[in-house]
């Protein structure tokens, strides 16, 4: 009779050993399944919203008669240390009419590569970017004002627009004054998803931002 009793406990220990065995790997491969889940969940596709990487932008004021002025900013090292900077001053005849184009490079990729033609990018997404203007001392006559940094609603005469209808800035045109001297300032937002009639210079991210001499002869 003992020996019948120890049989049947040592059953019942082994089957709860075994028991315990399963629970405790099931735990085990419970946590073990985590990395694996959270792998997975940061592969998922995402929308980049990340500002373009401009290394040289050139303004070219292209009168109704003459010759354009070609001016640009250069910032060598993209990312790095070193800011964007204007390679000399813009000028400009006084009491003239001029188109305004801009374009803009990534040099820090080949030519051949899709990240090297920002104008084709920015024009692409012209939903989702806007370039706003100032100046100093009344240099233009139209539009008159200072731009529309400070407040979006100056006067800016854009010749381009995305498929909202709203300004884009990569076409404007311009009338100088008498002769004057000043700055003038022209910034890039990238507004993807907050891009609006009302949606201003501080909405968004900066793409760009660069400021020069403006001389009027």
């Amino acid at each position: 009779m003992y020996l019948l009793t120890k049989l049947i406990l040592n059953m019942k220990i082994e089957k709860k050993m075994k028991t315990n065995a399963i629970k405790l790997l099931a735990v085990v491969l419970a946590f073990a399944s985590l990395p694996f889940l959270t792998g997975c969940k940061d592969d998922d596709p995402v929308k980049e919203d990340v500002p373009e990487l401009i290394t040289k932008a050139t303004l070219t004021f292209t009168p109704t008669l003459g010759m354009p002025i070609v001016v640009s900013a250069i910032d060598p090292d993209g990312e790095g240390i070193q800011n964007i900077e204007a390679d000399g001053p813009i000028n400009l005849q006084a009491n003239k009419s001029y188109t305004l184009t801009i374009t803009l490079i990534n040099e820090l990729a080949e030519p051949s590569e899709p990240e090297y033609n920002v104008t084709e990018e920015v024009e692409e997404e012209a939903d989702e970017h806007m370039f706003f203007f100032s100046w100093t001392n009344n240099t233009f006559i139209d539009p008159s004002g200072n731009g529309n940094i400070d407040n979006r609603a100056d006067d800016v005469n854009y010749e381009d627009e995305d498929g909202n209808a709203l300004p884009l800035g990569l076409e404007t045109f311009w009338t100088t004054a008498a002769i004057a001297s000043g700055n003038f300032r022209v910034v890039l937002k990238h507004q993807p998803g907050l891009k609006s009639a009302t949606a201003d210079s501080n909405t968004g991210e900066t793409d760009l931002d660069i400021t020069f001499t403006l001389d009027v002869q």
